[in-house]
């Protein structure tokens, strides 16, 4: 929102100067992002009075101008104007000034042999626009023109200063004028001149279809007004003009530009609709029953008034005169229905739409306008028939314009919403002011201050043994829904730095919850083994292949309309990206949340994904210059050496019916009994399809079940066993299986079965041959005993392994060789 001080100081009495109201308003919520100073555009800029004009001897199209400029003898200036002539008043540009919007600074020199000593300016060269081609002439845009030698920023109305305002979703109000002197009085205290604005006088009921009725009571009102008399060919005074400039509208008639200038002061957008091209492009005389609003048809055509054509679809909300589409509800009104020159009566629409209908239109059409930005934040009811009656005012008063019915379609006004305020609850949350003296104590915030600040706002309250019942006004019921939102505003104008600190008692220092602790160790752990955590966003784009993509309502973008339900495809995106920007591989890991559908709506859960492609970095040192991709077993390694720096203990389970892995070399990573997710090398079709090479792998992990086993008993702190003294017994056995039964079950088994002797058991030999079987395979596995207070005999030591040869027997039927 573009604020000019000029036009705000007409709403409330302002003291201070430009840059400390920025910081004011910055440090009450509306951010200033840039502060202009207009008077720079014409520093060095005076008043002169051509006295004389003659032809340059020298150029048949530059003059030679005697200027008086309030000094002791006039200049002599060269300018090449078509318009410049003796005995009018212009700027003038004195030697030393420098035009920021030409980037020009003005030097005496000679043109064409002839010496000048400044320049006569235009309104461009001075910043503003103008339809006349040549220099700015005083005497057709001011009423009084000042003497030779004055500035000419005053003159111009260029004493001004334009603050651009960074305005919230949460504060509508704060896109008009209005609303920005109600916030300027509410902090300074200062008196407020609004002017009037009377609603229309009479109000008849608009009797549209029951389709139309319906939408434009969801919306809360929708009013029409018959204007007559109008010349649409007149242009707005010099001052309207300025202020739309300033305030980033450009100027188009005076019928516009009052629409224009009531919507930048009271923050409602009005449309006026040519009422002599309503009837031409309907085809029949035209009365307010004929307006109505639906939704656009499916390949609805429609021009904007940008000249644009456009293609519409069920999103978007019409306002239709005959059931013919006369405009975008609250974003554009159509070309052929365009207030023009030959305009004589308007219907003047003055009208609330719902923000969704608004929002959805904008985007659907790709439109966005000063009007949709209003309607999207959200408008007060009150203020629809208000602004129009403002509108009305001023096309009669400054037109001539005879006003003729009003009509409305409106929804029944509910009672205005009470909001409690407690006393204790403002004083516990905002806790006590800081004492203004060194000895003094800190006191809370007394009643008469706070009714001060709310009433400030245009709150009615009404004292009550608790504290008070508020009765919000209406640009802020969009706003102030709660009592801690008055609070907060309490607050907000007495200036949070008034406060003293306000921390529990008593104090405890914050740590780090176990859960919390195993998360920071598992990212710190996967770092240091060469992952790199990556983050992506948890929007993604719909994808037919995966039906459970939840859409949502909202979408700012195509690429961003679904939540995402799996991190890897976004992984492999980045590798990608990697390699094909010449890095030799692509190591990376990601904890972030999934989301399916489910029977209470959304499931968010937490997942950790990554992928290992390539070569790690800064690698070849090893092999001596040459490629050297990980083998299936080494990249399972770093997650079996993940898992044990956790204190977890993991086991591997044959997998072949997961489409992202290859059916032969993937496997489901065990917990506890429970599956804690999937590890393997990418499919060679999503190897093809994302340009990966065959060594990727892909780890898919159930972030809460992988923590829940790392914090139980906080298995991660080391703790200190004594070393044994006796000495260990080892025994190998090796057996004939079948190639589909898993080493990790095996393990187990013999784990289980050799209890309490049995220190350690390792797979030692994998060996397949021909003799053995086609589908049979040499397992070897070397078991380590020890006793804990004697050393082992072999008395001691064979039943115990015995039983280990037994089980193996009874649970997997080997063939055992040793």
């Amino acid at each position: 929102m573009r604020v000019s001080l000029s036009w705000l100081k007409d709403l409330v009495q302002v003291n201070e100067p430009a840059d400390q109201l920025g910081d004011r308003l910055s440090m009450a919520g509306f951010e200033v992002e840039e502060l202009e100073d207009l008077s720079l555009l014409a520093q060095g800029v005076v008043v002169g009075h051509v006295l004389e004009k003659t032809k340059h001897p020298n150029a048949d199209k530059l003059s030679v101008c005697s200027v008086d400029v309030g000094a002791e003898a006039p200049l002599q200036i060269v300018c090449g104007a078509p318009n410049v002539r003796a005995g009018i008043h212009v700027p003038v540009a004195m030697v030393g000034a420098v035009l920021p919007a030409v980037k020009l600074t003005i030097k005496a020199g000679e043109l064409r042999g002839v010496s000048s000593q400044g320049m006569i300016c235009s309104l461009a060269e001075l910043g503003q626009t103008s339809a006349v081609d040549g220099i700015a002439i005083l005497e057709d845009l001011v009423f009084e023109v000042p003497a030779p030698g004055v500035s000419i920023a005053p003159v111009l109305g260029l004493d001004d200063t334009v603050l651009e305002l960074a305005i919230t979703a949460n504060r509508p109000d704060g896109l008009s004028m209005t609303g920005i002197a109600r916030e300027v009085a509410a902090l300074t205290g200062s008196d407020l001149s609004l002017p009037d604005t009377p609603a229309p006088t009479s109000c008849e009921a608009l009797t549209p279809s029951a389709g139309s009725a319906e939408a434009m009571q969801r919306g809360g009102i929708y009013a029409v007004t018959e204007v007559m008399q109008l010349d649409g060919a007149k242009r707005s005074p010099q001052w309207m003009q300025q202020r739309l400039q300033r305030a980033g509208v450009n100027p188009v008639n005076a019928v516009v530009d009052i629409g224009n200038l009531v919507m930048l002061e009271q923050g409602q957008p009005l449309h006026a609709f040519d009422a002599d091209a309503l009837e031409s492009l309907c085809g029949q005389p035209i009365k307010a029953a004929d307006f109505g609003l639906r939704q656009a048809h499916d390949q609805e055509p429609f021009r904007g008034l940008d000249g644009r054509d456009l293609v519409l679809d069920s999103r978007v909300q019409v306002v239709t005169c005959c059931d013919r589409a006369v405009a975008i509800a609250g974003v554009m009104g159509s070309a052929n229905t365009a207030v023009n020159d030959t305009t004589q009566r308007i219907w003047l629409e003055s009208a609330l739409f719902t923000p969704t209908s608004v929002r959805s239109s904008s985007r659907a059409t790709g439109q966005r306008t000063d009007s949709s930005s209003r309607y999207e934040k959200g408008l007060p009811r009150e203020i629809t028939l208000l602004a129009a009656g403002r509108a009305l005012s001023l096309l009669k008063t400054m037109l001539g314009a005879e006003i003729g019915q009003t009509w409305q379609c409106a929804a029944e006004p509910g009672p205005a919403p009470v909001v409690e305020l407690r006393r204790n609850a403002l004083h516990q949350l905002l806790g006590p002011l800081a004492p203004t003296a060194p000895d003094a104590e800190a006191q809370d915030l007394d009643d008469g201050r706070v009714e001060a600040c709310l009433k400030s706002l245009g709150c009615s309250l009404t004292a009550t043994d608790d504290g008070w019942e508020v009765i919000v006004p209406p640009s802020r019921r969009l706003d102030l829904l709660r009592e801690v939102d008055l609070i907060e505003e309490v607050a907000r104008l007495v200036g949070f730095d008034h406060f003293e600190s306000h921390l529990p008692d008593p104090l405890r220092p914050g740590q780090l919850s176990t859960a919390q602790q195993a998360e920071r160790r598992l990212r710190q752990r996967l770092c240091a083994f060469g992952l790199q955590e990556v983050t992506t966003l948890s929007l993604t784009r719909a994808d037919d292949s995966d039906a459970n993509r939840i859409a949502i309502s909202n979408p700012l973008l195509a690429e961003t309309s679904h939540l995402r339900t799996a991190l890897w495809q976004e992984h492999l995106e980045i590798c990608q990206r990697n390699l094909q920007a010449s890095q030799p591989g692509c190591w990376l890991f990601e904890i972030g949340n999934v989301f399916s559908p489910d029977s209470s709506g959304v499931h968010q859960q937490s997942r950790l994904g990554g992928v290992i492609c390539g070569e790690r970095r800064l690698s070849r040192w090893r092999t001596s210059g040459k490629t050297a991709p990980l083998s299936y077993f080494e990249a399972r390694g770093i997650l079996t050496a993940l898992l044990s720096s956790l204190g977890i203990d993991s086991m591997d389970r044959r997998l072949s019916d997961d489409v992202r892995l290859h059916p032969g070399r993937a496997a489901t990573v065990v917990v506890e009994g429970k599956p804690l997710g999937c590890f393997g090398q990418l499919h060679p079709s999503l190897c093809d399809d994302f340009e990966l090479p065959p060594e990727t792998y892909l780890f898919d992990f159930d972030t809460a079940l992988l923590l829940n086993a790392a914090t139980r008993n906080n298995r991660w702190i080391p703790q200190f066993k004594t070393y044994s003294t006796l000495p260990a017994a080892e025994r190998d056995l090796a057996m004939v299986v079948s190639k589909s039964l898993p080493s990790g079950d095996l393990l187990q088994a013999i784990r289980k079965a050799g209890k309490p002797l049995l220190e350690s058991v390792e797979l030692i030999d994998h060996f397949e041959s021909d003799q053995l079987g086609a589908d049979r395979c040499s397992q070897a596995f070397r078991l380590r005993y020890r006793g804990k207070d004697s050393t082992l005999t072999d008395d001691q030591i064979q039943p115990v392994h015995e039983k280990v040869r037994q089980a193996l027997i009874k649970q997997f039927e080997v063939e055992l060789r040793s």
